[in-house]
């Protein structure tokens, strides 16, 4: 019934793909150029000493005078890559690449890709935070659970500027919107609604951690060796925590023991789902398969059950993807000045996707396009506002 193998589709090695990033997807652009000699003054030594003794002797003029405030290191390690897995730090940078771009298309800011080779946490902190006056916030991507909870938490208490896992955060964050309007267009209390999280990892229990939060209590998390619950005794510290905040009902057993009466699928994953198992969910019920870049239920699937049908693919209607969301909250966080990234805040993010979602949501628009301006600018703005006063 599950299958863990990851078959790719060949559209990803087509040429024009592969093409798309020959030297590099992104690079850095100069605002002011040397035209004539009164500019080259400016720009070289003697203009850029001036500007250095001015921020020696007001090191607020370092927030106008420098990028460094408004740009986001992308940071990983390569272990746990989109679906691919553990592809190591050189294989992982287009797809931090990819982000960085994301950020300056979507939200005009600076982005730069980091990878370390040396993957232990201690390497990493110790590096950033020598590195702290280079940027101001950190965007973790890709890197595995259990590890990735640890690197957050001791990222937060160790740089005095905001921090998210895109991966566990603004995957939730593009969740719970998702899941809120699906609730929506189908007639479902969202409160009320029994929710099946396949994949306890990262993405799985952040986005467990924030529907609870956000009032839904009946969740239930599968990994690969069936249903997450207390009376497991082999789950490590991350999942151990998780079963505090879901699985009230004390269920046992298979994905096929969880889905049987449940509301809504959300796929975290990299196992693939029999269609036959959908059969045991209520009607027309919400299925969010959000594995790349091979969905866990495939679309045909999710169509003989009359579901709801997302996925996180960013060519295929109804993307779920944390591309939404993660623009958006760092520039809501830098614009308010906020020194982390609170759970309000994320709250605020899926209200505000939530909003930018309401004008065209049906079926095929669960969500809005991930270019789509009305997204930043709603979730820009509801974190801004939500950023505590500091």
């Amino acid at each position: 019934m599950l299958n863990a193998s990851l078959s790719v589709p060949p559209e990803l090695s087509a040429p024009q793909v592969l093409e798309t990033f020959e030297h590099g997807l992104i690079g850095t652009a100069i605002r002011r150029s040397p035209l004539d000699e009164s500019d080259l003054a400016a720009l070289s030594t003697p203009g850029t000493a001036l500007v250095s003794s001015a921020i020696h002797r007001d090191p607020q003029l370092f927030e106008r005078y420098t990028w460094a405030p408004r740009l986001v290191a992308v940071v990983s390690d390569g272990s746990a890559v989109l679906g691919l897995g553990d592809v190591g730090p050189r294989a992982c940078l287009p797809v931090l690449e990819t982000k960085c771009a994301f950020f300056k298309r979507i939200a005009d800011l600076d982005a730069i890709p980091l990878v370390f080779s040396d993957r232990r946490i201690d390497a990493i902190v110790a590096a950033l935070a020598a590195l702290r006056p280079s940027f101001g916030a950190v965007s973790i991507e890709d890197v595995a659970a259990p590890g990735c909870f640890e690197l957050e938490r001791r990222l937060r208490g160790a740089l005095d500027c905001p921090v998210m896992h895109n991966d566990q955060h603004g995957t939730a964050v593009a969740v719970v919107a998702a899941l809120r309007n699906a609730a929506l267009l189908t007639g479902r209390d969202f409160a009320a609604m029994r929710v099946v999280i396949l994949g306890a990892g990262a993405a799985g229990i952040a986005t467990a951690r924030l529907l609870a939060t956000a009032g839904l209590p009946d969740l239930t998390l599968v990994d690969t060796r069936g249903i997450v619950g207390a009376r497991r005794r082999d789950l490590n510290a991350a999942k151990r925590e998780a079963t505090t905040y879901t699985n009230p009902r004390g269920l046992t057993g298979s994905l096929e023991d969880a889905l049987r009466g449940a509301d809504a699928l959300v796929g975290l994953s990299r196992a693939t789902v029999a269609g036959t198992l959908l059969a045991g969910m209520r009607p027309e019920p919400i299925i969010l398969s959000l594995a790349n870049p091979v969905p866990e239920v495939l679309q045909e699937a999710a169509r003989s059950v009359g579901a709801v049908y997302a996925t996180g693919r960013a060519t295929a209607p109804n993307c779920v993807t944390n591309l939404l969301t993660v623009p958006g909250i760092f520039h809501g966080a830098l614009s308010a000045g906020a020194a982390q990234i609170t759970p309000e805040m994320l709250l605020a993010a899926v209200d505000g996707l939530v909003r930018a979602s309401l004008p065209m949501l049906d079926a095929d628009h669960l969500v809005p396009d991930v270019l789509d301006p009305a997204v930043f600018s709603h979730i820009s703005a509801a974190v801004g506002a939500a950023a505590p006063v500091s």
